[in-house]
């Protein structure tokens, strides 16, 4: 998919008056290639903003960190599949204040693996101590989650590298790095296309379950717009519901917005779609930032979120 790159717009106001199709509310939402916002899109296809009153627009980015200087300086509204971990330091490091508006995806099995080309050597997760391994970001998700793997397993970490994950592949492919930490669908259609094997699961003890993106605004827009981030969760939930009970939708949603085929996507596997926001399961999250120097203090979760 050829990356699509945040484009300067102009700010119009508070959304709870700025005025999008048919006097529906405008929230502008930055968004991944993920099957994180899956929720999102079915939302938006299945007509469940426009019956809040909401004209939901939707720009793709390779890295939600790409979204951060538009959201702060309010040329968008939100950020869809944000890395709780990017946001969080964001929010430490003073460079946004951030509210949570719903959670997006929690882990789940085989749905983001280490993956290693056929040949390779590396034959356990000990071998990648030193090695290049792809991330999407740096000091990120990815990397705090399976760092808790290796120090469980007692071995050592490898060398990071940020790569996007639509040119995951093609660096494997080419030698560029020795392994990838991909994300669904980049985890199936990697394997699928250069029959990379799989190392390890990134969803594994003792970070299962654990969340891993949301739905992340601003305080200023958050005080300002309340209706329409209410509106925007109710909407939102009844997509999770529907992903819920029939993830056929998820399936043949996923090739609409990703480069991920029809015949791929009926393989994939699913992430958890959480219908609420728990602060305790975020808690997790920070608390595991913190023991690793992610976070210089503790941030409580519950404070973020948009009730």
């Amino acid at each position: 998919m050829a990356t699509l790159m945040l484009v300067a717009l102009t700010a119009c106001g508070d959304g709870d008056s700025s005025s999008g199709a048919g006097g529906r509310k405008t929230v502008r939402v930055a968004a991944l290639p993920l099957i994180d916002c899956v929720a999102l899109y079915i939302a938006r296809d299945r007509g469940l903003f426009e019956k809040e009153g909401l004209d939901v627009r939707i720009q793709q980015v390779q890295q939600s960190l790409q979204a951060i200087p538009a959201l702060a300086k309010g040329q968008m509204d939100m950020v869809a599949s944000a890395n709780y971990v990017t946001y969080l330091q964001a929010q430490e490091q003073g460079t946004l204040d951030i509210r949570i508006v719903a959670e997006a995806i929690r882990a789940a099995p085989r749905m983001m693996e280490v993956l290693v080309p056929a040949d390779s050597d590396i034959k356990t997760v000990a071998d990648l101590e030193g090695k290049k391994l792809a991330v999407n970001t740096l000091n990120n998700v990815q990397s705090l989650t399976f760092n808790e793997i290796l120090a469980q397993q007692g071995v050592g970490r490898p060398v990071y590298r940020a790569i996007p994950f639509p040119q995951m592949g093609a660096a494997l492919d080419k030698g560029q790095v020795d392994a990838v930490h991909a994300v669904e669908p980049y985890d199936s259609s990697i394997q699928d296309e250069l029959k990379a094997r799989v190392l390890v699961d990134g969803s594994s003890a003792p970070v299962e379950g654990i969340p891993l993106s949301g739905y992340i605004s601003t305080s200023k827009y958050a005080d300002g717009n309340d209706k329409t981030l209410a509106a925007f969760q109710r909407a939102l939930k009844k997509a999770v519901r529907i992903a819920a009970e029939d993830p056929s939708v998820v399936r043949d949603t996923l090739p609409t917005y990703t480069k991920v085929t029809e015949k791929q996507a009926e393989s994939i596997d699913l992430p958890v779609f959480p219908p609420t926001m728990d602060a305790a399961q975020l808690k997790r999250l920070t608390d595991l930032m913190e023991k690793q120097g992610m976070l210089k203090k503790p941030i409580d979760p519950a404070t973020l979120m948009v009730e």
